[in-house]
């Protein structure tokens, strides 16, 4: 049986000199390495009693809907700023060249729903901060933020050093 780190593409110096970029796209492609993925994040939070899995567009939405749907819980998407048709809040974050937006809309998430973050990558942070932020905002609390991937070099455990973040694969470097 293949491992998940088995279906994994790296791709040297993608998007510039220097960087090993980690593709999901050959683990999307192959269905044994798509379920083995979706079930690997799933056997990450079948400990803990939550209400709704919340995911970014667009790679966390491809991991953290099924969950939803096989644990018969909500799911939320948190969007690119003006994505979102109702009414929303926002949080802008810190990218590597600039800032970004993130949004949710006002009425996703209730008062002591308990929260699950999925998203397939787990770098510096930035984005899970943005998503914490808004969720705790409108009363929300995370209990666990679980990532296909982390890059552990980028220190995203230091941000968010209150935070029980689990991974399924882990890689040095960026």
């Amino acid at each position: 049986m293949k491992r998940l780190e088995d279906y994994i593409e790296s791709v040297k110096d993608f998007p510039k000199q220097g960087i090993i970029f980690r593709d999901v796209t050959s683990l999307l492609a192959d269905k044994d390495g798509l379920k083995l993925a979706i079930d690997k994040l799933q056997e990450l939070i079948n400990d803990i009693d939550f209400d709704v899995v919340v995911a970014p567009e667009s790679r966390g939405f491809i991991f953290g809907m099924p969950i939803a749907y096989n644990l018969n819980k909500a799911f939320v998407p948190v969007r690119k700023k003006g994505k979102l048709p109702r009414e929303t809040i926002s949080q802008e974050y810190n990218l590597e060249y600039g800032t970004a937006v993130l949004q949710i809309h006002k009425d996703a998430i209730k008062p002591g729903q308990k929260i699950v973050i999925i998203d397939d990558l787990i770098a510096t942070g930035g984005t899970i901060d943005a998503m914490i932020k808004m969720i705790n905002s409108l009363g929300g609390k995370v209990v666990r933020v679980c990532g296909l991937i982390e890059l552990v070099d980028l220190k995203a455990r230091e941000l968010l050093k209150d935070i029980d973040i689990r991974s399924c694969i882990t890689y040095k470097g960026e």
